[in-house]
């Protein structure tokens, strides 16, 4: 919850500064231009600067946060616009580079927990999507875990009446895709994500989890996808 309070002070911070600065124009004690060239990147820089307080997508808010920086430094004349095209892939090259370097140490319990699991895995479901949209729902079934791949398609994978009574892992891969994952309220929810324009989301309701609830790991790739756990 901690996460998500932040995030909500950071987005009532920007609106409460947004309306004062309109009405004290509005009273003619200011005249502070909000429309300033640029200001459309805005819409990109607030929301990931948000994003990078939140529990998952910090790496695409990063690129979102460099993305938005680099093209208000354009529309400021800050930096040239050829120039700033031919830094794009660099830049993102270079970004995903950290992400790999400095990925790992800070989800090594995690990734060692999924990697246990997989190899201790006594099997699994599949599924995959090209340019479809599919639903797997394992209502009264066992669930030991899943292998999920969407391209140019969608899964939606129903655990919600599924009987999970041990630690598993779903391997999930979205590219140009999306995949929601359903899963019931006593289940703890643990990601690893590697992510390109796209990520991992968590909408459910947060709520404390047990000692010793079982768990749901996700290990997730994204490549201009996305991945809701709902």
């Amino acid at each position: 919850m901690k996460n998500v309070n932040i995030s909500r002070i950071l987005w009532g911070v920007a609106l409460v500064a947004i309306g004062a600065i309109f009405a004290l124009n509005a009273l003619g004690i200011t005249d502070i231009n909000i429309f300033f060239r640029g200001w459309w990147t805005l819409f990109i820089i607030i929301p990931s600067v948000i994003g990078l307080f939140s529990r998952q997508g910090k790496f695409v808010s990063l690129i979102g946060l460099v993305i938005g920086v680099t093209l208000l430094l354009s529309a400021q004349d800050i930096i040239d616009f050829a120039l700033l095209w031919k830094l794009a892939i660099p830049i993102i090259i270079i970004l995903i580079g950290l992400k790999m370097i400095f990925a790992s140490p800070f989800n090594r319990n995690t990734t060692k927990r999924i990697n246990e699991l997989k190899r201790n895995g006594t099997g699994h479901a599949s599924d995959s999507a090209v340019f479809s949209s599919h639903k797997i729902d394992f209502n009264g079934q066992v669930f030991e875990g899943a292998v999920l791949d969407a391209v140019f398609g969608s899964i939606t994978c129903d655990l919600r009446q599924a009987l999970i009574d041990k630690d598993c892992v779903i391997t999930a891969s979205a590219v140009f895709a999306g995949i929601d994952i359903q899963v019931p309220d006593h289940l703890q929810v643990k990601v690893n994500s590697n992510a390109l324009f796209g990520g991992v989301s968590d909408k459910r309701i947060k709520t404390d989890q047990p000692d010793g609830a079982v768990t749901l790991y996700i290990e997730a790739n994204c490549v201009f996808g996305g991945i809701d756990v709902i």
